[in-house]
């Protein structure tokens, strides 16, 4: 039994305005569109104490929102499972940051990573590549 704590911040810059950065977050149907992959499972309820669930294959993440303040920031803390064992706990913190005509991103999360069924580098490469989705779902 092993567990990896590890912490990462990932800060983009999109050209949108922080509120439509952050209605990407906050809307079910547009959130599904950049976090999953084509017919993977998303359900979405953004709100304090709201759940959000994505499922596909043998993983599934489960969130709960924690603290939502719209346009500026957002606080989750998640697991993911492969299969029935519990591979990633984490919390993270997403801040939207006006800049010019448009949003800084900022996105910190701290997990810990249990008996190396996940590693830190891979959790960030998969952020990093939602984030390049998002940036098209955007544009």
């Amino acid at each position: 039994m092993t567990t990896k704590h590890s912490t990462f911040t990932i800060d983009r810059n999109y050209p949108q305005p922080p509120g439509k950065v952050f209605a990407a977050f906050a809307d079910p149907a547009m959130k599904a569109r950049w976090l999953t992959a084509p017919g993977h499972h998303h359900e979405l309820d953004f709100r304090v104490g709201g759940k959000e669930v994505a499922s596909g294959g043998q993983l599934r993440f489960e969130a709960t929102y924690r603290d939502i303040v719209p346009g500026e920031r957002i606080v989750y803390c998640a697991t993911l499972h492969d299969g029935d064992k519990l591979s990633t706990v984490s919390q993270t913190t997403v801040e939207f940051v006006a800049d010019g005509d448009g949003t800084r991103l900022v996105l910190t999360e701290q997990g810990a990573y249990l008996d190396d069924m996940e590693q830190p580098q891979w959790r960030e490469q998969g952020t990093n590549s939602q984030l390049d989705t998002l940036a098209e779902v955007l544009s």
